[in-house]
């Protein structure tokens, strides 16, 4: 039974407030995340219910409530749609931002709306905070910049690829899944990196005798003769999905079994193109990953963590822009999931996935990600029980600044928002214009 909710009258304003986990017996620590995608809020589960075996409360927070008026819904829907209907211009975006240090003006007084309310969703009684979400911890990194908040917050870097937007000053600790991000953020002028393997779920492990034969029976899985590849992409099922199951299935080594998360009209599309193996949303992944061979992805999220955990062998293709792309190439460098740029490797390389030396070496890889003694819920922690609190840091003196009114920044960034997407798509026709737009939205000057 959860414990109840402090009695300070700065509580959670609204929907900010989700269910507590455990009771307080080592103190009570804050989780912010954001329900862009299922990654960072997964992340953030797992996290959670990790400290709350530790003994911990558990508060999570959804960053996008903490937002003012309707810019949360808004910018999460702006982001969907520059995925799915202008990745081009969301790739030029996303390269022209990727190493800069610290949001542009914009980006900043959209944060800076959002920090009374984050402080509000903070109880008196909170040992750290951890920010799964870039946008949280830029907004924390500056309340304890300030003084504003005393106790350490914790960046749980949930992306193999480091983005500038990450990387808070403030932050008092960055955790990351392998080396290959823990040195993108440190190039980045991250404070304090340590590496301390990926999350998971425990029901994410390799299947034990008969478990996969007993899977392919529970998902109907089990009349044919080849592989199975599972072919996966994200909770809002974007990027080409459909030509990446043609090629599965055209290439003869494989047979695909798609998930479309909660993309219903893309389920629907790949059962009138004649594929016979289609899920929406999936409640038992562990089982469906027990079942199959290969794990065919195209953004480098939380399933690839999944599926490492689960021993199985992981491919990326056909990514999506930005940081599809980019968690690709680190997942590479790792040697954790081969990248497969061109349709014409992708017979060859599945082949040596599902039984092959490379199959093989990326499996053991990916299961030594998880043998770590001391997880990244053991580094919160510590923080949160101040064996590994730094001095406090003391505010700093405010310069002169002009103050923006909480409704200038909303109406600011809606239009920004609304805009977002057309500017995107307009990149075919001009695409000497979008450096200079990319550099004023970052804060460069041209």
């Amino acid at each position: 039974m959860p414990p109840p909710s402090p009695p300070d009258a700065a509580a959670p304003v609204g929907a900010l407030g989700d269910p507590t986990y455990s009771s307080p017996a080592r103190g009570r620590i804050v989780i912010f995340s954001a329900s862009m995608g299922a990654g960072h809020d997964g992340a953030a589960d797992e996290l959670g219910r990790r400290l709350a075996a530790d003994g911990f409360a558990v508060e999570r927070n959804d960053f996008l409530d903490v937002l003012p008026g309707r810019l949360g819904p808004l910018l999460a829907g702006a982001y969907h749609q520059l995925l799915t209907r202008a990745p081009t211009g969301y790739q030029r975006i996303y390269g022209a931002t990727e190493h800069t240090r610290g949001p542009g003006p914009v980006v900043r007084a959209l944060l800076r709306s959002a920090e009374t309310r984050t402080l509000r969703a903070l109880p008196a009684q909170a040992a750290a905070v951890v920010s799964t979400y870039p946008g949280a911890s830029q907004v924390l990194g500056r309340l304890r910049r300030r003084g504003l908040l005393t106790v350490p917050v914790v960046t749980y870097l949930t992306d193999f690829s480091v983005h500038g937007l990450w990387i808070a000053a403030g932050v008092d600790m960055h955790l990351a899944a392998h080396p290959i991000p823990a040195a993108q953020a440190t190039a980045q002028g991250a404070a304090r990196v340590r590496v301390c393997g990926p999350v998971a779920g425990a029901c994410f492990r390799p299947p034990a005798a008969g478990q996969r034969q007993a899977a392919r029976l529970r998902f109907g899985l089990d009349g044919g003769t080849l592989p199975l590849a599972l072919l996966v992409a994200g909770s809002w099922g974007v990027g080409d999905v459909a030509r990446a199951a043609a090629d599965i299935r055209d290439s003869g080594v494989a047979v695909p079994v798609v998930v479309c998360g909660r993309n219903e009209s893309l389920a629907e599309r790949l059962r009138r193109q004649g594929m016979d193996h289609v899920h929406c949303w999936i409640d038992d992944m562990p089982g469906l990953m027990h079942a199959c061979d290969v794990l065919v992805q195209n953004a480098g999220g939380l399933t690839s963590l999944e599926a490492f955990a689960a021993g199985l062998p992981v491919a990326s293709y056909r990514c999506i822009p930005g940081h599809g792309q980019t968690n690709a190439a680190a997942l590479e460098e790792a040697g954790l999931a081969v990248w497969i740029r061109e349709r014409a490797g992708l017979r060859g390389t599945l082949t040596e996935l599902i039984d092959g030396p490379l199959g093989r070496a990326q499996r053991e890889r990916g299961l030594s990600l998880f043998a770590a003694e001391h997880g990244p819920a053991d580094a919160v922690a510590a923080m949160a029980d101040h064996d590994a609190l730094p001095r406090r840091i003391q505010p700093h003196r405010r310069r002169g600044r002009m103050r923006v009114p909480a409704a200038a920044v909303a109406v600011a960034v809606t239009a920004l928002l609304a805009v977002c997407a057309p500017l995107a798509e307009a990149y075919n026709d001009s695409p000497a214009d979008f450096p200079t737009l990319s550099h004023f939205l970052d804060g460069d000057r041209p």
